[in-house]
């Protein structure tokens, strides 16, 4: 959670809250199929996340008859997914904030012409120097060289 402070949840707790007994979340921590935080004395603290894949195994066990392997694998792939869409959420975001700088990025010519870069280079800067991304309203010069 960003910018909050999340809610804990003791094991009793959130073993009502899934619909579960505790032990049954003592074993699915045992096998690495949902791990809750710990505090500084070992105890269990589940977050609604924790809680929410509880309840999906839950779900994925009586509904869908699958056994406790398959559901690990599951869960697995539905981290990996929630890693992999914030990921490209940040990073449309960040191309979102590229594309509306182009156009106003210009290169400058050994005799004095400013132009607009209309292909950002991407395959190598020059020799000494790094390629950095640009930002909105910034110019870029290299040598005098037009890209």
């Amino acid at each position: 959670m960003s910018g909050g402070i999340e809610t804990l949840y003791v094991i009793s707790v959130a073993a009502e809250l899934a619909g579960m007994h505790p032990q049954t979340l003592r074993q699915y921590d045992r096998i690495g199929l949902v791990i809750p935080k710990r505090t500084k004395g070992r105890g269990r603290r589940y977050s609604a996340q924790d809680i929410a894949e509880l309840r999906e195994v839950q779900r994925l066990s009586q509904e869908e008859g699958m056994n406790l392997a398959g559901i690990k694998q599951v869960l697995k792939l539905q981290r990996a997914l929630s890693r992999l869409a914030a990921e490209n959420q940040q990073l449309r975001q960040r191309l979102a904030i590229y594309e509306r700088g182009r156009g106003r990025v210009f290169s400058a010519g050994p005799n004095g012409e400013v132009s607009p870069l209309t292909k950002f280079p991407t395959s190598r800067a020059p020799v000494g120097q790094e390629l950095v991304p640009y930002l909105p309203g910034q110019i870029v010069l290299w040598g005098g060289k037009r890209y």
